[in-house]
């Protein structure tokens, strides 16, 4: 969400993140890129060799999915946990809280909801503290999808809707410019939640604001985060309409980086309404924008979305 943004391209990584990124995480299953043959040790090692703080976090995360995926939750607990650790307690809460999330979003896959529990508690703690309504609506929709999903969030339902309600705030005080953006990602949040009516009592405004948007890529993710509540509400025509919209959208932007969010967000919509066809293409089409994309650190951020977003 923080592509977006947002999640979304922070210059002036070193040059070694990135390539270790490219060998590691982006590989297999783009461009025909040989997969890495380094073993879980030696990329443990290479991600604590990283020369600040942040970007060991960062690769110790990446190390602790493949050691979740291998089986090895044990070890991935581990290796996560390290990870949280070294993330910068007093840095730019906008920079910090998208690591926080990603922390936390792993924990409650391997099913350590009450970790996980504890690492959303402070977002919510951080999200207080930030004045931009935008930047605290965003922390917070995410945090309360993650915190009320039973399959492969915290399993907190109450939380989930206490934050929720907070982020619904936030977004109410958001500049007309960046509404669409704001409610695209509370709605998202009571989705991903299962607070499926409080989702459908939004996604009309959602909608109505979309249209109002004129840059293509917020109103393309708009339309693809209506999409998405629409088919989890089994609406499953005005889903397919509003994805018509949100493609060709998104079919127009120029610039490579936006163009690949906003596919990667039509092509998630469309893996939530069943067409897992239409999902595969549009990844494709995202992959390929990205390639395009100059800085190579935005470059790596957006792959690693789209490859997340294939599994």
């Amino acid at each position: 969400m923080f592509s977006s943004a947002s999640t979304r391209a922070r210059a002036g990584r070193i040059a070694t993140a990135v390539a270790l990124a490219l060998v590691v995480a982006w590989s297999g299953g783009c461009g025909g890129k040989k997969k890495s043959t380094l073993t879980i040790a030696q990329r443990l090692e290479r991600a604590r060799g990283q020369k600040t703080p942040e970007l060991q976090s960062r690769e110790l995360v990446r190390v602790a999915r493949s050691q979740f995926k291998a089986g090895d939750r044990k070890g991935a607990a581990k290796t996560l946990s390290e990870a949280r650790g070294l993330i910068p307690k007093d840095g730019d809460t906008m920079l910090v809280a998208p690591r926080i999330l990603e922390v936390a979003a792993l924990f409650a896959e391997m099913d350590e909801k009450a970790t996980a529990r504890g690492v959303l508690d402070e977002v919510v703690t951080l999200a207080g503290g930030v004045e931009d309504p935008l930047g605290k609506t965003l922390m917070l929709a995410e945090a309360g999808g993650i915190y009320g999903s039973q399959t492969a969030g915290a399993g907190d339902s109450a939380k989930a809707l206490a934050t929720l309600k907070e982020a619904a705030a936030a977004a109410d005080t958001v500049d007309d410019r960046f509404k669409a953006k704001a409610l695209a990602a509370v709605a998202l949040g009571y989705s991903d939640a299962g607070l499926l009516d409080d989702a459908k009592a939004m996604v009309e405004t959602l909608e109505t604001s979309a249209r109002a948007v004129e840059d293509p890529r917020a109103r393309a993710e708009a339309f693809a985060a209506a999409a998405n509540v629409r088919a989890k509400g089994g609406d499953s025509d005005a889903a397919k309409a509003l994805l018509k919209e949100a493609a060709e959208v998104a079919d127009t932007i120029d610039r490579s980086e936006n163009k690949a969010y906003a596919l990667l967000a039509v092509a998630k919509a469309n893996a939530a309404a069943g067409d897992d066809a239409a999902a595969a293409k549009l990844l494709k089409q995202a992959e390929a924008a990205a390639q395009r994309v100059a800085d190579q650190e935005a470059q790596r951020v957006v792959k690693e979305k789209i490859i997340a977003a294939k599994k």
